[in-house]
């Protein structure tokens, strides 16, 4: 397996996989989500799907039930519209690196903004 076609095989479960939740996927559980990024094993069998979602904790975990429960229904679809030997088995991850990076943005802003309250004050 090259790395060229490893990759090429994860761009497009992340294209493909994107279209299937936001078109196709009915059920009422899932939420706002964007597929972030695809890991891929070398043998092409196994894929996992990292997901951000919108909204509350609350929403978040229904949306990860409704994934779960989809990912059939996921598999299925990607194998028709992926020609690969062997439809790879999905899991969904909740993808936590965007909320990270917005928190450590708000605290670097906090931070400057102290900076520069203190800096006035000399």
């Amino acid at each position: 397996m090259t790395v060229q076609r490893a990759e090429k095989v994860r761009e497009a479960v992340r294209q493909e996989a994107s279209d299937i939740i936001m078109r196709n996927l009915k059920d009422p559980r899932v939420g706002f989500v964007t597929v972030t990024d695809v890991e891929v094993t070398g043998d092409l069998r196994q894929v996992k799907i990292f997901v951000s979602v919108y909204g509350d904790e609350e929403s978040r975990k229904t949306t990860m039930e409704g994934l779960s429960s989809a990912t059939g229904f996921v598999r299925s679809e990607l194998g028709k519209r992926i020609r690969l030997r062997h439809t790879p088995e999905i899991s969904f991850v909740f993808d936590e690196s965007i909320e990270r990076g917005a928190r450590i943005f708000s605290l670097l802003r906090e931070l400057d903004d102290a900076q520069k309250g203190t800096q006035s004050d000399e």
